[in-house]
């Protein structure tokens, strides 16, 4: 049973009473914050497809990234509230509109109050759009109601993990939470080039971090069998927050970064 009452919905495990107005790491209330609903096209191609997907965007985290690219929503508490009853009443409308998809994105800190939202089953996909950063236990509670994971593997080094996210436990919380999401949804499944159920694991690439990339591309290609998960290697990384102070994260990614990857991503026949 997920709850807010003694929070343990995160790998944090903050044990506050947020029903008693206490908060945790994500500084989050007992309700919903969220900072926009509406069609979004700029998540990978079999995600958006031709008429976007259905994107609800969360206010907190349970990570707290030096680049972080939404640092308003994630870091800043920008949102308003919304009851279980009004985020199905989005859904429903995102769907009207056309979407392909119901993105929820960095969800888990509201699962208690998400979870209703998502009975009776919606008649599109229900996508999980998270940092990778999560309990098992409780991606246990969510068997049956996500067809589509997408996580990041944003590190291969807990060092790193730890200077920019706060979270020196994220490699090895990750790698599980991936594995049970797998565990969940198993192979892709793509019809009329729009993905129905299975994962995506996303890696954005840092400046200065080659072999953070490459140590990343190695498990994923060691954990799962060829061609069930699919892989977005991303480019975009813009010097944001902290990291615009922060030497070597205070530029871009190079094109010779970015290649090397590429061609590692090639080598290892991701």
């Amino acid at each position: 049973m997920l709850d807010y009452r003694h929070c343990t919905l995160c790998p944090r495990a903050c044990g506050v009473d947020r029903t008693a107005g206490e908060r945790g790491f994500c500084q989050m209330p007992d309700h919903i914050l969220a900072a926009r609903a509406a069609l979004h096209y700029w998540e990978e191609p079999v995600i958006s497809g031709s008429f976007g997907s259905g994107a609800v965007f969360f206010s907190g985290c349970t990570l707290r990234c030096a680049f972080c690219q939404n640092g308003v929503i994630s870091q800043e508490n920008f949102g308003k509230e919304v009851s279980s009853q009004e985020l199905r009443a989005a859904f429903e409308r995102l769907i009207d509109e056309g979407c392909q998809n119901i993105n929820l994105v960095t969800p888990t800190h509201f699962l208690p109050s998400i979870l209703p939202a998502l009975t009776p089953k919606l008649p599109v996909p229900v996508v999980y759009n998270c940092g990778g950063y999560e309990r098992v236990e409780t991606l246990r509670e969510l068997e049956g109601l996500v067809d589509i994971y997408l996580p990041d593997m944003k590190y291969s080094d807990p060092k790193l993990a730890g200077i920019l996210s706060a979270a020196p436990d994220y490699v090895k919380i990750a790698k599980a939470a991936i594995a049970e999401m797998y565990r969940q949804v198993g192979s892709a499944v793509i019809e009329d080039e729009i993905m129905q159920r299975g994962m995506i694991v996303r890696h954005l690439m840092l400046p200065g971090e080659l072999d953070n990339t490459l140590v990343v591309l190695d498990w994923f290609s060691e954990a799962f069998p060829k061609g069930d998960v699919l892989f977005s290697l991303m480019s975009q990384y813009v010097p944001m927050g902290k990291a615009k102070t922060m030497p070597p994260y205070d530029r871009r990614i190079t094109e010779d970064e970015y290649d090397a990857a590429l061609s590692y991503l090639e080598l290892l026949g991701i």
